[in-house]
């Protein structure tokens, strides 16, 4: 070991001798220094020998005065260092100093002369440890920011009944428990599992591949990635850029359920959807059959209702209808029927029997003369002579009654072979023309006319093609 003595000028000169700073130089008597040589020449020595180094501790006793300066003690678990580093150099510091972090300082040794204190000054502070992997943690946050793979217009919907669910996971670990557990609560679905290693160095390739495998099964729609909580250290498997990559380039939406609620890693930025925790995945991908049920119990009471009055309103436009289509039936059949009427009226009252009826009427009326005239008084010879006339009379009338008779037989006869009823009977018909007048002569026609034909039953309308005079 080179051993150094200060001279009194405060250079340093090396020997192996055994001189030291009490020495004299040559007349034997000790060198004596005052308190700032002694101090001033440690602190040349140490700038010299420490004017750039780094050390890693913690932070402790941290201070920081009202000119800005930051006064604090690194340690480790053997030493303490007392620590001062200038406002200047804490004002480039992209994070603030807290008690407790582990730090790589960048400084120069030295003494404070005005209290004798060794102490080092640093101008550069980085974290160290678990610090130094966030601080890379942020830089790479930032680049996958830039390139676009945390944009909210790349988030992809969940399918809302999925043929089958994905999971990468450890087979062993409490986060396939607990996917299944609410799985098998809200909605029993299939389950395909590729099995992977959550932490460590060999996590985040093992990730990697279970989520690629389940990207070749054709009927996987969704996957989810993570595990339970944990340290920090032990999420970090899912801060890997190949496997953010990888979540990012996924041909299927991948929610991400790492940790517990505040813990966040690039997968959670990176994946369609994060959830909280890998129960909350399972609730975010299965849907909740109970409420589904109710759903479709609702629906297909208001779709009874909505039939139910539709089927009412048809029900009503058909009555509807069908009174219309009535009125209107009626309305073409009722001009029909009253000429129809009239004709029966007209042929009834032109038929002999409604003559011999009247005949009949005013052979009563004489009748009830006669028998208004028939003495009611008067002394027995006049009772007799009335019988006798009585007798007489009734001698004459049936006389007469029997002569009528004989010639009404004879009328009715004569009638009812005049009736225009018998001629039809005998196949003759009457022309008339469309107003109702009797054709009798062929040059009440002329060619082209439509003429009506009274048969015996009914009547057809014909056309006139051509006329024959009568010789």
């Amino acid at each position: 070991m080179t051993r150094y003595t200060l001279r009194t000028d405060g250079s340093r000169r090396g020997g192996g001798d055994g001189s030291g700073p009490g020495r004299g130089s040559g007349d034997g008597r000790p060198r004596v220094f005052t308190v700032v040589e002694l101090v001033s020449g440690a602190n040349r020595l140490l700038e010299t020998s420490f004017a750039n180094c780094w050390v890693e501790g913690e932070v402790s006793n941290l201070r920081i005065v009202s000119s800005g300066h930051a006064y604090f003690t690194l340690k480790d678990s053997q030493a303490v260092l007392p620590v001062a580093m200038w406002r200047s150099s804490l004002a480039r510091l992209r994070f603030r100093l807290e008690n407790g972090q582990s730090l790589r300082l960048l400084g120069r040794l030295g003494i404070y002369p005005a209290q004798g204190k060794f102490q080092l000054y640093a101008e550069r502070a980085e974290p160290a440890g678990l610090g130094a992997m966030m601080l890379q943690l942020e830089q790479l946050k930032k680049r996958l920011a830039a390139e676009g793979l945390f944009a909210r217009e790349h988030k992809r919907p969940l399918p809302m009944w999925p043929r089958r669910i994905g999971v990468v996971t450890s087979p062993t670990g409490a986060a396939i428990h607990d996917i299944l557990k609410v799985i098998r609560r809200r909605c029993p679905s299939r389950v395909l599992l590729a099995p992977a290693v959550v932490q460590g160095d060999a996590a985040p390739e093992s990730l990697r591949k279970g989520l690629l495998r389940l990207q070749e099964a054709d009927d996987v729609d969704v996957i989810i990635i993570g595990r339970g909580g944990g340290a920090a250290e032990d999420l970090w498997a899912f801060n890997d850029e190949a496997l953010v990559r990888a979540i990012a380039e996924c041909r299927v939406p991948v929610i991400s359920a790492v940790g517990h609620e505040v813990d966040f890693s690039l997968s959670d930025h990176v994946a369609d959807v994060r959830a909280a925790t890998p129960s909350h995945a399972a609730e975010l991908v299965v849907p909740d059959a109970s409420v589904y049920r109710r759903r479709v119990g609702e629906s297909r009471r208001r779709l009874t209702m909505a039939f139910r009055r539709r089927l009412l309103d048809e029900r009503s436009r058909l009555d509807h209808a069908t009174h219309r289509i009535a009125t209107s039936g009626r309305r073409l059949v009722a001009d029909p029927r009253r000429r129809l009427t009239l004709l029966l009226r007209r042929l009834e009252a032109q038929h002999p029997r409604q003559r011999l009826a009247a005949d009949r009427r005013a052979l009563g009326q004489l009748s009830q003369r006669l028998m208004a005239h028939h003495p009611r008084t008067g002394a027995a010879a006049a009772r007799r002579r009335l019988d006798q006339l009585r007798a007489e009379l009734e001698h004459l009338g049936r006389d007469l009654t029997r002569e009528s008779r004989v010639r009404l037989a004879r009328a009715a006869g004569a009638l009812d072979a005049l009736s225009p009823l018998k001629v039809l009977e005998r196949g003759f018909s009457v022309a008339s023309d469309p107003q109702g007048a009797v054709i009798t002569d062929v040059a009440q026609v002329a060619l082209g006319d439509r003429l009506d034909l009274r048969l015996h039953r009914g009547a057809v309308e014909v056309e006139v093609r051509g006329t024959k005079s009568s010789t």
